[in-house]
């Protein structure tokens, strides 16, 4: 095993975050399941082992050659917060609510032919109903918490930050888990032939949700939450 196939893939894609594509392809968890090696993650796909690595390694050299992205391990920890509320939470909202009727409609119309559908609105409602109410906990009890705790360290109980954090990461689980099985009944987002055009717009909104779910929950999990348990 060299030394990429030993790290974890967390922190490749910590490093590296356009190994995320990679990663999502082939069905890779790396947010709320990244704490495995990266050899161990390819040997569990349903794809070729060599493949996902040398994929990985590809991405991986690349990024050695481009400059200019934002390196979000140098913000700050509030400046970080800013950035995850301003990437992530805002819009995340309007989106949700926004798509909730298309899904329904399908589901309605198409849900006799594909009766997979009608679990998929019941887990996007589901999936909406639980971020709303996560992203506003964030936003108005423990991202402030977590500001007032870096500006001064007594001003917070660092157990029950520690405590907050913890409760977030288990609610990425369970979205996660929701987000990995509308992937698996839709068979990755797979159009049938009869697909109409709202049926086509539902996909390619939920894929595209998928997407900037994980990447959401690992900069929290994995850059974040690790950045405050390691602040003194």
């Amino acid at each position: 095993m060299n030394e990429l196939e030993s790290k974890l893939v967390r922190d490749i894609v910590k490093e590296v975050p356009k190994t995320a594509d990679v990663f999502r392809k082939k069905g890779i968890d790396f947010c709320c399941g990244g704490e495995i090696p990266l050899l161990e993650a390819a040997e569990e796909a349903k794809y070729d082992t060599q493949e996902i690595i040398d994929l990985v390694k590809e991405t991986y050299d690349s990024n050695s050659s481009e400059g200019g992205s934002l390196d979000v391990q140098y913000l700050s920890i509030p400046s970080l917060i800013d950035y995850i509320q301003n990437k992530y939470h805002k819009g995340l909202d309007e989106e949700l609510k926004a798509l909730s009727p298309y899904v329904t409609k399908v589901s309605k119309v198409h849900g006799d032919r594909h009766p997979h559908l009608i679990e998929l609105k019941e887990l996007f409602d589901r999936f909406k109903e639980n971020m709303i109410e996560h992203t506003k906990d964030e936003d108005e009890r423990v991202f402030p918490n977590i500001v007032k705790y870096v500006n001064d360290t007594d001003a917070v109980d660092e157990k029950t930050l520690n405590g907050m954090l913890q409760d977030l990461i288990d609610d990425h689980d369970g979205s996660g888990d929701v987000l990995k099985r509308m992937r698996e009944i839709t068979n990755g987002y797979e159009l049938p032939v009869d697909a109409c055009g709202t049926y086509t717009l539902v996909y390619a909104r939920l894929e595209q949700l998928e997407k900037d779910t994980f990447d959401h929950v690992h900069m929290e999990n994995h850059i974040l939450f690790e950045r405050v348990r390691d602040f003194k």
